[in-house]
């Protein structure tokens, strides 16, 4: 049995270790894919601070100097050694500089640097040699540089330096890229991919073997399928994509602890998707109520509730009559008592308005010794008429005979509603009023759900889950 315990344990342990190191050449395979797909744009910089790194990857990316302006640099070169040998002013040197002029038109003319996306670099040439020699054109900039008379007057040595440190960088920078036969620029990139490329293609292969084994129900692409993103790894197009396989492996084999990242994502998702969805939810319930209504269909709908198709019974309850039912008890056996003092009162008002108007009432309020009687007995009977009439619903429910009537005016009553509702004025105004009243509540709570209510419906449920695990 221990055996078996530490060979279980040496094999997800060596597991581990070879997710680790896969997880690893995939961020190596990672770093070599963005600095292949920035090395253009980063060139010049490795260029003047890493040159090793453009001498190595140059020929890589099908890059070469370009012959116009290496030879420009070249007959600058050759200037230097015709100045060292015959001096400035001998007419060897102003048949070079006649020649540099020629050069500096045609570079400006035909722009070498278009090639690689670089005109901004000869935007920067000129503007130095125009600021440098004061002259508005580029062209006449040229001519006044090189020139025997320039460069006696402003000292052959310090102009010639300013050259080699200001300007010929910015030439040297540029280069000329060769195009295969599809007409792309050549990128062999693919020599440094490929050996990646195998090993997760292997890799690929035998996981996927093993998730068929572990689940004989799946099939080969559906095998595939449950790691989906590693086949990203061995695209050769859309290598910036690897970002996303790289990221889940590093998080599974442990190298990165992406939770926190993850369950702000699920909260974030939660929170948008719950919003938009029960605002959808919310206005489609709403929207076929209305239909119903427009239909005419809410007083068969309320009063026949087996008419209600494909509408599913829980029950084989009457809701409406159930509901009237219960209210009626509760009316009576909890409501009426504690509004016993208001209905006296208001018996009380309605028999001294009717005895007020009788001539005999009037009479005895005016025989002396007797006009506080008709108030005591007004007091009397409204107390006994309230406290019958209470009595009576009261016994009226407990009795059988009179819950069968109560039961037969209700069925009575909703029956009598039911035809009430159907007749045209009555349908057509309560149409209207249920519809604005509907429409009133899709803008002011269904379509008013904003994030943080939704956001706090969320943050229980988060709650509510972390109290369930915990137990």
């Amino acid at each position: 049995m221990t055996s078996k315990k530490n060979i279980r344990k040496s094999s997800v342990y060596h597991n581990r270790w070879f997710e680790r190191l896969i997880a690893i050449l995939a961020v190596i395979n990672l770093c070599l894919v963005f600095f292949d797909l920035t090395y253009i744009h980063w060139r010049d910089f490795y260029f003047q601070v890493l040159p090793n790194v453009t001498q190595i990857y140059d020929p890589i990316k099908g890059i070469e100097p370009h012959p116009e302006t290496q030879n420009y640099l070249y007959k600058v070169t050759e200037l230097e050694e015709q100045v060292l040998q015959t001096s400035l002013n001998s007419p060897q040197v102003k048949n070079r500089l006649s020649e540099l002029r020629f050069l500096s038109h045609r570079m400006i003319e035909e722009n070498p640097f278009d090639v690689a996306n670089k005109s901004g670099t000869l935007a920067k040439i000129k503007n130095e040699i125009r600021l440098h020699t004061n002259q508005q054109s580029a062209r006449d900039a040229f001519n006044v540089f090189w020139s025997q008379t320039y460069l006696s007057e402003m000292g052959w040595q310090s102009e010639i330096n300013l050259f080699n440190s200001q300007v010929k960088p910015l030439i040297n920078s540029n280069y000329y890229r060769d195009i295969n036969r599809f007409g792309k620029f050549i990128n062999h990139f693919w020599l440094i991919d490929l050996p990646f490329v195998i090993i997760f293609a292997l890799e690929f292969l035998a996981r996927t073997f093993y998730i068929g084994r572990r689940n004989p129900d799946l099939n080969w692409l559906e095998a595939m399928l449950r790691r989906w993103y590693d086949l990203f790894l061995l695209l050769p197009q859309f290598r910036w994509l690897r970002v996303i396989p790289v990221t889940i492996r590093l998080y599974q084999s442990n190298l990165i602890n992406l939770e926190p990242l993850r369950s702000q994502l699920n909260h974030d998702f939660a929170v948008s998707f719950a919003e938009e969805i029960t605002e959808m939810v919310g206005i489609q319930m709403i929207d076929q109520m209305q239909d119903a209504i427009r239909q005419g269909d809410l007083a068969r709908w309320l009063f026949h509730p087996e008419t209600r198709k494909p509408y599913v019974q829980v029950n084989q309850t009457n809701e409406v009559k159930a509901i009237v039912t219960r209210l009626a008890d509760v009316s009576i056996y909890d409501v009426l008592p504690q509004i016993q003092p208001d209905i006296e009162a208001l018996m009380h008002h309605g028999i001294v308005k009717t005895l007020n108007e009788s001539p005999i009432y009037q009479q005895i309020q005016n025989i002396p010794g007797l006009n506080n009687l008709p108030n005591q007995l007004v007091e009397n009977l409204a107390r006994d008429l309230s406290q019958s009439a209470s009595n009576n619903l009261i016994k009226s429910m407990s009795d059988p005979v009179a819950a069968n009537l109560t039961s037969n005016i209700i069925s009575s009553f909703g029956d009598v509603l039911e035809i009430e509702l159907q007749k045209k004025h009555h349908l057509e105004e309560f149409q209207s009023l249920l519809i604005d009243m509907l429409e009133e509540i899709k803008i002011n709570y269904v379509k008013g759900i904003n994030y943080s209510g939704v956001e706090k419906i969320v943050e229980e449920a988060n709650q509510i889950r972390k109290i369930i695990s915990v137990n």
